[in-house]
């Protein structure tokens, strides 16, 4: 049986959740591995929400926002950014692989940018297997 990744998508309201909505409408295919949180801004996203999707059991994030210049609250996504980029150092440093966790910039008429970054972050996911550090368990596995 093959491995099918659990991945959450963090998208803003505004640009990437709207390309999500583009590749829907235009019936794009892409894999059905992602949930997507629909979220204001991708400043919104705080680094507990990204760590307690993987305590959860999600072996991949994806984090979206509009490109910069583009952001309905000016400079959310610039905020985003920065935090992604100290949240990847940390999550490198406590075992997490580079991949599981991903940043990507999406407008709301980039419907098939968005399915082929969701493709490309399910095969990288896939390819690093079921993510086993920070998921919680009740001592029942092995």
């Amino acid at each position: 049986m093959s491995f099918e990744p659990k991945i959450v998508a963090f998208l803003c309201n505004w640009c990437s959740y709207a390309g999500a909505d583009l590749a829907g409408v235009s019936r794009l295919q892409y894999p059905p591995n992602i949930r997507i949180v629909r979220v204001p801004c991708s400043g919104r996203i705080s680094a507990a929400m990204i760590l307690d999707a993987l305590k959860s059991g999600a072996d991949g994030i994806l984090v979206s926002g509009c490109h910069p210049g583009d952001c309905h609250y000016l400079t959310g996504n610039l905020h985003a950014r920065r935090r992604f980029a100290l949240l990847k150092n940390f999550l490198e440093f406590v075992g997490i692989e580079p991949g599981r966790v991903n940043f990507t910039w999406v407008s709301a008429s980039e419907g098939e940018s968005f399915a082929r970054i969701v493709t490309d972050v399910t095969e990288r996911v896939r390819a690093l297997g079921p993510a086993r550090r920070l998921v919680k368990t009740i001592g029942l596995e092995d």
